[in-house]
């Protein structure tokens, strides 16, 4: 970012080992933030916005990022805007199918948004991959602008929140998912897809959510 260029908000991204870092880097300092990645939990509490990245499996994803859980919820506590992307916006809900199997305890996720995350059914083609349309069903200003545009999509599993009002905006597959949610205060949110994969539907949301973090 050159100096003539002021910075809207600073945003950490999460390092935990998963997630395509660059491409979100990228993604929202076109979007106008000044982005660290990072895994200290120092950097988290400074932040105008943390970004919670993601690929990969539910199981993989919440044991690599065990040891900043208590940080994260306290970003979250604290009223910072916390953003998970694809994998991570499922580790913002309680569990997970995909953490169930081999017998083994449900893997717990961060419980920010209280919900599963289910599997598609069976005879769906899975992963679900490519673009699709955003349905935006409440007011959130993450969806400004963004009601029936398409976005970018790889994933089995999607979320199931136990509260609908979660859910900010579905997306059909076969059936409808949501493909954003957020937490009752309004400070925690994610997106099933990958927005900075999404073209100008993405880089307006990245836009949206620096604009939140600004605000802050």
């Amino acid at each position: 970012m050159n100096a003539t260029q002021q910075s809207l908000a600073s945003v950490v991204i999460v390092d935990y080992g998963l997630g395509n870092l660059r491409s979100v880097t990228r993604g929202l300092e076109r979007a106008g933030a000044d982005v660290e990645i990072t895994d200290d939990v120092e950097a988290f509490a400074a932040a105008d916005g943390v970004v919670l990245p993601g690929v990969g499996a539910f199981r993989e994803g919440v044991e690599n990022a065990d040891p900043l859980r208590e940080d994260l919820l306290e970003v979250a506590e604290s009223g910072t805007p916390l953003f998970g992307i694809c994998l991570g916006m499922q580790m913002l809900l309680t569990t997970s199918e995909e953490g169930e199997n081999d017998g083994e305890s449900a893997v717990q996720g961060l419980d920010l948004i209280p919900g599963t995350n289910v599997r598609f059914a069976e005879g769906q083609k899975v992963p679900h991959m490519g673009w699709n349309e955003l349905n935006v069903e409440r007011d959130h200003p993450l969806v400004e602008g963004v009601d029936g545009e398409y976005a970018y999509f790889v994933h089995s599993y999607y979320a199931m929140p136990d509260d609908d009002d979660a859910t900010v905006a579905t997306t059909d597959y076969e059936r409808e998912f949501p493909s954003i949610v957020a937490n009752e205060a309004g400070n925690v949110f994610g997106t099933q897809f990958h927005p900075e994969k999404s073209g100008e539907t993405g880089l307006q949301i990245l836009r949206n959510f620096v604009e939140i973090c600004a605000e802050e």
